[in-house]
């Protein structure tokens, strides 16, 4: 397991929770807007121990609520499961950031009651998946039985949009409503640039574009919303 990043304190990440967040190396993407690029190769290096993580987190019990476990790809790590017993003895809360790529981690987790809170990158529409997650030959049936999973079961998750001009179009949106029709929690958020960028060059939407986006999605996830977009 590469830990390659802490986040002492976030307010954001884990909803309803003060929390921590980790940043694993190593993903099965290639995404090409994706702004944590020096994570995904094999190259991505480890900057932290276990030890000294979870001695970061005995220091913080009672602060502390929850921890993110985010990446790159988090199930890829073939010591994830050992490791988010670790941090749950501790008493935190655990949420699990994932591309759904690998469903049976996934099913995994849950179902051993390790994982409080699931949020899932959905990429695009069906159609457009290869192109928005950098991956010839992507299985999307892997996508879907992650997905379906999510909302099938009683966990409590969300699925989640980074929208980028120049890969997303409002064809994307139309699938991804039929796709996801009564999600509780949807979120759609603008591509923002930056010097991590794996693919430099694209640009954000507008808040009117975006506005569009979520009108296609609305009668199919009512919940639907624009999340860090201001204006």
């Amino acid at each position: 397991m590469k830990l390659c990043g802490l986040q002492k304190t976030t307010l954001l990440d884990f909803p309803g929770h003060v929390a921590a967040t980790i940043f694993l190396g190593g993903c099965n993407f290639r995404c090409p807007f994706c702004h944590n690029s020096e994570l995904i190769g094999s190259e991505a290096k480890s900057i932290f121990s276990e030890e000294e993580i979870l001695g970061f987190l005995n220091k913080r019990k009672g602060i502390l609520e929850g921890v993110c476990i985010t990446g790159g790809e988090p199930t890829l790590a073939e010591d994830l499961e050992p490791f988010i017993r670790k941090i749950r003895d501790l008493g935190y809360l655990i949420k699990l950031d994932t591309n759904g790529y690998r469903p049976e981690v996934l099913k995994s987790l849950v179902l051993k009651g390790l994982l409080d809170y699931v949020a899932m990158d959905i990429k695009a529409g069906r159609e457009n998946y290869h192109k928005a997650a950098g991956v010839k030959g992507l299985k999307i049936k892997d996508i879907e039985e992650s997905a379906a999973f999510l909302l099938d079961g009683t966990l409590p998750f969300e699925f989640r949009t980074t929208a980028v001009k120049g890969i997303h179009s409002l064809r994307d949106f139309a699938d991804i409503g039929k796709w996801l029709a009564g999600c509780p929690h949807y979120y759609l958020q603008n591509y923002v640039d930056s010097d991590q960028v794996l693919c430099p060059g694209y640009q954000s939407f507008s808040k009117e574009e975006l506005d569009k986006f979520l009108n296609i999605l609305k009668p199919l996830i009512p919940n639907a919303m624009l999340r860090g977009v201001e204006g």
